[in-house]
């Protein structure tokens, strides 16, 4: 028996392009290439998962890995001292695809397989969109229908909830429906210039999420989990629950990071996400209030220093009022959301960090997708409490210029202020216990559906609005 190391070794050589071959060997044992094969009808679409971790099964290795399209299982290599060469002799399974180059191979003769029947495989294993498929993404009005016999909407696929990662999928699914971003990442080449596995995790899961020709009727976001755990240094990990709001800040500040360009700090989320405020911090000046404590005029004229300077945002964090019991009675206060959009450059807002002080924000620049969290939860030295408060919002057409003072546009453009709910989070239970599921927009019937894990089903618009939102994205009307 050969020990894990001359496995891979083996496998190592039998791959092209690698360093334990010159060119010459390599081109002296050129793959045959075949058109038919007697054992595809071997091949069992029905155990076909290419959701999960791409590693061997046996060793564990990332490395050069193929599946097995008889039994669904992963093995490395395919060279005579290979896991998946040993597994073709041990349980007479001959169809395997390369996981990274998608070549197809029987085995143990190794001749390459090319033939018509296994595309929907290929299209499985890295769906393919082009330019014109985006027209009738927002169209489309047809379920698929998975090999298991279920039924699906494209891009209304449930996620399956591995362990305590609703916080994930409602992120995941919420971004599905930001058409510039989903846009983006249906089409590798935008991205192919970029090493992280953070990005090409996330536009793999996109493209599984809209494709049409899936096996089954819901994806598993394992492989992109494992590229958070990794990129976030556990901070988002399996068997954790988290918030979704920072999970979303953390994922888009992270994929811009990856994607942006050296010589420009842009990228499609800034593109997307990216406002502009202006914050005026009023801080009082200790020394002339201590001053005045002993006179009798005790105005606070000349006791307050002022600064001003415009941040960026992805998202904008809105307070709610305390809830109070009325008549002795717990009865949940509602307030209408344009009451806490306090951007208006008059509100003050008392922080206390990292020091005392009173802010005053105003909106100097609209985003296309507007991003807002309700800050439900606050820790003290004890526990985290939850404010019940309901909010109170449109589904469609929120006007901001009315509530919000917005710059003067520039000549010839036009100042776009309307803007639609196409998803929303809400939280259901007690802070630390509870679970997250959204509502989102499907844009070619304008129905709303919700998204639980696994669960998807129609909903009213009026029941969207009857929820503890949490976070929203707004679209903003062209």
């Amino acid at each position: 028996m050969a020990s894990t190391r001359e496995r891979e070794t083996g496998d190592r050589v039998d791959e092209e392009g690698l360093n334990f071959e010159s060119k010459r060997q390599r081109s002296s044992r050129e793959v045959e290439v075949r058109k038919e094969c007697p054992y595809l009808d071997t091949v069992n679409r029905q155990v076909l998962d290419f959701d999960f971790e791409r590693s061997c099964s046996v060793s564990l290795s990332k490395f050069n890995v193929y599946a097995c399209l008889v039994c669904g299982k992963y093995y490395q290599g395919r060279g005579k001292r290979s896991h998946a060469y040993t597994h073709s002799l041990e349980a007479g399974h001959h169809v395997y695809i390369n996981l990274l180059t998608e070549k197809v191979y029987c085995l143990p003769d190794g001749y390459e397989v090319n033939d018509p029947s296994l595309d929907d495989i290929w299209h499985v294993l890295n769906p393919r969109f082009t330019a014109k498929d985006f027209e009738q993404l927002d169209k489309n009005k047809q379920w698929s229908r998975a090999i298991d016999g279920s039924s699906y909407l494209p891009g209304m696929v449930g996620l399956n909830n591995i362990k305590e990662t609703d916080f994930v999928n409602v992120t995941i699914q919420s971004l599905m429906r930001v058409t510039l971003l989903r846009n983006f990442f249906l089409i590798p080449e935008n991205y192919q210039h970029c090493k992280s596995q953070l990005v090409h995790g996330f536009g793999e899961l996109t493209r599984k999420i809209w494709h049409a020709q899936n096996f089954k009727g819901q994806v598993s976001p394992h492989e992109f989990l494992q590229a958070v755990m990794e990129a976030s240094k556990n901070q988002f990990r399996i068997g954790a629950q988290s918030d979704p709001a920072k999970f979303m800040l953390w994922l888009l500040d992270t994929l811009h990071a990856d994607l942006k360009q050296s010589e420009k700090n842009t990228s499609i989320i800034y593109e997307c996400f990216q406002g502009e405020l202006e914050v005026v911090k009023v801080i009082p000046n200790k020394r002339i209030i201590d001053e005045k404590e002993n006179m009798e005029d005790q105005s606070d004229r000349g006791a307050e220093q002022y600064a001003s300077a415009k941040e960026t945002f992805l998202m904008l964090g809105l307070d709610l009022p305390p809830p109070q019991d009325v008549m002795e009675k717990n009865i949940i206060p509602q307030v209408p959301l344009l009451n806490i959009l306090k951007f208006d450059g008059e509100t003050i807002t008392e922080v206390v960090r990292p020091h005392i002080a009173r802010m005053q924000y105003r909106v100097t620049r609209l985003p296309k997708y507007m991003i807002l969290h309700m800050r439900r939860f606050t820790k003290n030295n004890f526990f985290v409490e939850k404010n019940p408060t309901l909010v109170n919002f449109p589904v469609k057409n929120l006007e901001l210029k009315d509530y919000i003072p917005l710059p003067t546009p520039k000549v010839n453009e036009k100042l776009h202020t309307k803007y639609d709910l196409i998803a929303n989070i809400v939280h259901d239970g007690k802070p630390g216990e509870g679970s997250y599921r959204a509502f989102v927009q499907r844009k070619s019937d304008e129905l709303w559906y919700e998204m639980q894990d696994l669960h998807v089903s129609e909903t009213l618009p009026h029941l969207v609005a009857l929820s503890e939102t949490y976070m929203q994205i707004y679209e903003q009307q062209q």
